[in-house]
């Protein structure tokens, strides 16, 4: 049987959460020290541990038939490769950034000027889209020196808390797009490979829907369990069970733990008690 060719990024906080990812999907990949290649036990994966910004041209030509990779690395690089799925963690954002010490009143303050980045392609098409002519100094790595060295007048970064810029005295100006990992696919992908993806895709698909949601079990009396119901959104509907002591019920439910806070304050009011959250690890629907 074939083997569908995962990439993952070779080291870092990506490579961390990918492998998390695939160990929660139930992959169990050998990973040894220093490999560069290592197959799944129980089930028809290689994991290839490459760097992060030559994995799109190894999609596109069919090295690999997926990887997890940052979504601002297949935007510079990855046109025509498709998305599967969208994974939700090593969020960051791509951002133009300027001294401190910079007036800076919009993008137009940057014409004729230069910008030092690791992301031509994503840079230049957000200037032409602007109406904005600058140059653009390519550096791979410690990018945010540039300035400080008057190498350029500005930068391009992907940035996550922001402390990277702050050190080097640095300010965002303008924000290119928002990043996270994502399950990117190769274009040359079979018919056989697919099918397996599809079977990853599922599984993931679980993962997300259980870190979304939690689940919720409280005791209400029998005579506020509709009001209780009509609060609940549940999965088709929450699940009543009689309690030994008479006139009450057990609710059972599901809540988006981004409701969570207002959905609790309203099941207090309307006359929950004893409520009790649980997280979900998978979610099958």
């Amino acid at each position: 049987m074939s083997k569908l060719r995962i990439a993952v990024q070779k080291s870092g906080r990506l490579h961390d959460e990918s492998m998390e990812l695939l160990k929660n999907i139930g992959i169990s990949i050998d990973n040894g020290k220093d490999q560069l290649k290592a197959s799944a036990r129980n089930f028809p994966v290689e994991v290839f541990y490459l760097r992060n910004g030559d994995i799109p041209q190894y999609l596109k030509d069919g090295v690999v038939d997926a990887a997890i990779i940052g979504e601002n690395v297949l935007i510079e690089k990855g046109e025509g490769i498709g998305v599967a799925e969208k994974l939700g963690f090593s969020t960051c954002r791509v951002c133009i950034a300027v001294p401190k010490s910079m007036k800076y009143n919009g993008l137009t303050d940057l014409e004729g000027k230069r910008i030092a980045t690791s992301y031509p392609n994503t840079v230049q098409k957000y200037l032409d889209l602007k109406g904005v002519s600058a140059n653009i100094h390519i550096i791979n790595g410690s990018v945010e020196i540039a300035p400080n060295i008057g190498l350029s007048e500005a930068i391009c970064d992907i940035v996550s808390s922001g402390s990277t810029l702050f050190k080097n005295n640095l300010k965002e100006v303008e924000t290119l797009l928002k990043s996270e990992a994502v399950l990117a696919v190769s274009p040359v992908l079979s018919e056989e490979k697919q099918a397996i993806l599809d079977k990853i895709q599922f599984r993931i698909q679980s993962v997300l829907k259980g870190r979304e949601s939690k689940y919720i079990l409280l005791n209400a009396p029998n005579d506020k369990v509709q009001d209780i119901i009509n609060v609940l959104p549940g999965m088709k509907s929450p699940t009543v069970l009689p309690l030994a002591q008479e006139g009450w019920s057990s609710i059972h439910s599901v809540i988006s733990k981004n409701e969570f806070w207002d959905v609790i304050d309203e099941l207090k009011a309307k006359g929950a008690q004893g409520i009790l959250v649980c997280p979900i690890e998978k979610m099958v629907l």
